[in-house]
């Protein structure tokens, strides 16, 4: 799996030509589960990127995709 973060000042039309590139390096990770490119893990106004490469078992690819319910990422806030 691949995991795609912006640092926080740089566009996302520049974080995906980096995700192109990482993508050329296909024999580090292993498509089949979907790639992730966005604002994960930021900083203030910060340039650049951070290109994570996860090797998933089935044990973990399990508790990557399962329910989470946090204020920012994949699940359903109470926030309104």
């Amino acid at each position: 799996m691949l995991l795609l973060s912006t640092d926080g000042g740089t566009p996302a039309a520049e974080l995906y030509i980096v995700y192109r590139q990482a993508r050329k390096c296909r024999g580090a990770w292993r498509r089949g589960h979907p790639s992730l490119v966005g604002n994960y893990v930021t900083s203030l106004e910060m340039q650049g990127a951070s290109v994570t490469v996860l090797r998933l078992d089935a044990e973990l690819t399990a508790l990557w995709d399962a329910p989470v319910h946090t204020a920012a990422y994949g699940g359903d806030s109470n926030l309104s």
